[in-house]
């Protein structure tokens, strides 16, 4: 695994894996021929080793059960809000948007799938600093434009809501999704310009937000 996410990240010799992976030299050589016999891995004219195919058609089979529900929930919430949509999963010191639903038409706050945003501001940070380790928690709260204090009242209430934090004129307010063992693995939100959105977009949308969490529990 660690060939694996060395390679994924730029091309490597076997100078650059050993000094990326910490391997021995003859180990990291073995480990990645054998990734390459096995199409894991694949060697360019420049002798670098780079994903192989193989990885791709593996992938192809996987199934993520939290996208299988997201599809078939946040177009529902999209439809009832009229807004912009997202599913949002945290990496590190980051959340990641796994999964969006944006309305047909008009002003949208258009978060593509795939974008890495900061845990320091706007409501999907919030939720999913709020169920984070204490040691996250930590670190966040130094760059943070919320505190500890916010984060128990997201805690407290279920859902957390943002105005103008991440970007100018954008409100949002978002709840956690639980997995069947109740742990906290998302956010989703809703976002759009404070003009409709309001100042206030919890009183608003928390009940509908609230609803599209538990059907995502539900189906997880």
């Amino acid at each position: 695994m660690a060939v694996l996410q060395a390679v994924a990240k730029e091309p490597c010799g076997l100078a650059e894996l050993c000094t990326k992976t910490g391997l021995p030299r003859a180990t990291a050589h073995r480990l990645a021929v054998g990734l390459e016999v096995h199409r894991l891995l694949r060697r360019g004219s420049d002798g670098r080793w780079r994903p192989g195919a193989a990885l791709a058609e593996l992938a192809g089979g996987a199934t993520d059960p939290l996208l299988d529900a997201a599809n078939a929930v946040l177009p529902r919430l999209r439809d009832i809000t009229g807004e912009s949509v997202q599913l949002y999963r945290r990496d590190g010191m980051h959340r990641i948007c796994v999964s969006a639903a944006e309305p047909p038409s008009g002003l949208r706050d258009t978060v593509p799938v795939g974008a890495r945003l900061p845990m320091t501001a706007g409501s999907g940070a919030k939720v999913l600093a709020a169920w984070a380790d204490p040691g996250t928690q930590r670190a966040l709260l130094n760059d943070a434009v919320f505190g500890e204090r916010a984060l128990l009242e997201v805690r407290r209430r279920g859902w957390a809501q943002s105005v103008a934090e991440r970007e100018p004129g954008v409100a949002s307010v978002s709840a956690p999704v639980r997995d069947g063992a109740g742990n906290v693995v998302a956010a989703v939100s809703v976002s759009g310009p404070i003009d409709r959105m309001g100042r206030r977009p919890g009183s608003r949308w928390a009940a509908d937000l609230l609803a599209a969490a538990d059907a995502l529990h539900n189906r997880l």
